[in-house]
């Protein structure tokens, strides 16, 4: 795995249980702002799908209006839906997680004031370069 798929792995394997982060999302979080495609071609190749806490729970990432992904890797997506169900996620209508109530802010479990983990790329990440201006 390359160095871009690890760290999609690091951010995916702290989205907690009953909650779903977008591919932009993490994009961001990586400090790769734009790439959410290229989050998702790097969580189809998964070495460790799964909800137990030592897997990628892969499922927990969705689209930013809520919906899963046709060709979830790992079952389809009723069974990314299945998963998030199962782990409390609600949905707003047939397809769509209800973003407002289930988003990830980005922090961890217990870290109020976000100290333990950035929510945006570091102070010193070059926008322009990353956006090709």
């Amino acid at each position: 795995m390359g160095d871009f798929s690890q760290r999609v792995f690091e951010v995916v394997h702290q989205v907690p249980h009953g909650k779903v982060a977008t591919y932009g999302q993490v994009g961001r979080l990586i400090g790769a702002p734009r790439s959410a495609r290229y989050v998702g071609f790097a969580l189809r190749a998964n070495p460790e799908p799964g909800a137990d806490h030592d897997r990628i729970p892969c499922h927990r990432v969705v689209f930013k209006d809520g919906s899963l992904c046709t060709s979830f890797a790992f079952g389809g997506p009723d069974e990314q839906r299945r998963m998030l169900e199962a782990e409390g996620v609600s949905f707003v209508d047939e397809g769509r997680v209800n973003m407002e109530a289930c988003q990830w802010d980005g922090r961890l479990a217990g870290d109020a004031d976000g100290a333990g983990k950035p929510t945006a790329p570091p102070p010193n990440f070059d926008w322009d370069a990353e956006l090709g201006a």
